[in-house]
């Protein structure tokens, strides 16, 4: 068995092809499509990344270090890795592709598209956000016909009303970063997607955002990623 065999992982139907999704934990996932290896914020606290497969693509949300681990990103990049990022992020890590919100970019054959992710409500005791809006990215990924939303570490914001035809999405559900479950299920309420995954929800019940959106249409799948 693979290393990453042995994590929770999702099959998800695309025109282009299967989507393997592995939920290695916290806000780190590992994309599988078309024999191409697809990370997201790998962190060395879940995940022994040495013994998973080099990437071929790597996305950063923002700089903060359960988001941005180099020895994480050691592990699986290699020269020809491609890495998608944050300004704040190329900072510390070099030879990425800069996106800021509202850019796009095609990588490996992907359209990538960088949307806003930041705090309203939720600061630091000196009045600072902890996500500060227009310094970290959410990414909208095409598979195909597909559209899946990795939100980042953000609150419920006005921009995602604009978000269509999202297939699959990933809303943080922890205190106090990011979301409620209570402000989950209102950002899936703003743009609808067929699945909806809480991620990086730590100590946080997912079991009320379940109750929460039982009764519209979205499809609430829990997986290990606390």
């Amino acid at each position: 068995m693979n290393a990453h065999e042995s994590y929770e992982s999702d099959i998800i139907s695309t025109s282009a092809g299967d989507l393997k999704i592995t939920f290695l934990g916290h806000g780190s996932l590992l994309m599988v499509f078309n024999g191409e290896m697809i990370y997201v914020d790998p962190y060395s606290k879940v995940a022994d990344y040495s013994l998973l497969p080099k990437a071929d693509l790597i996305l950063l949300t923002h700089e903060h270090g359960d988001h941005l681990d180099p020895q994480a990103l050691a592990c699986v990049r290699m020269k020809d890795t491609q890495i998608v990022l944050t300004a704040a992020c190329a900072r510390q890590v070099q030879g990425g592709i800069v996106l800021g919100n509202g850019q796009s970019h095609t990588v490996l054959g992907l359209h990538i598209e960088a949307v806003p992710a930041y705090n309203l409500l939720h600061k630091r005791p000196n009045g600072q956000p902890f996500h500060p809006k227009g310094e970290g990215n959410g990414y909208i990924l095409t598979f195909g016909d597909l559209r899946l939303y990795i939100a980042g570490d953000t609150e419920n914001i006005p921009e995602m009303s604009k978000l269509e035809n999202i297939a699959v999405a990933f809303l943080p559900m922890n205190l106090p970063y990011t979301m409620t479950p209570e402000m989950v299920a209102e950002a899936a309420r703003l743009f609808q997607p067929k699945i909806l995954y809480p991620y990086h929800y730590g100590d946080t019940d997912p079991g009320k955002l379940v109750e929460l959106l039982k009764k519209e249409p979205i499809e609430v799948r829990i997986r290990k990623l606390a």
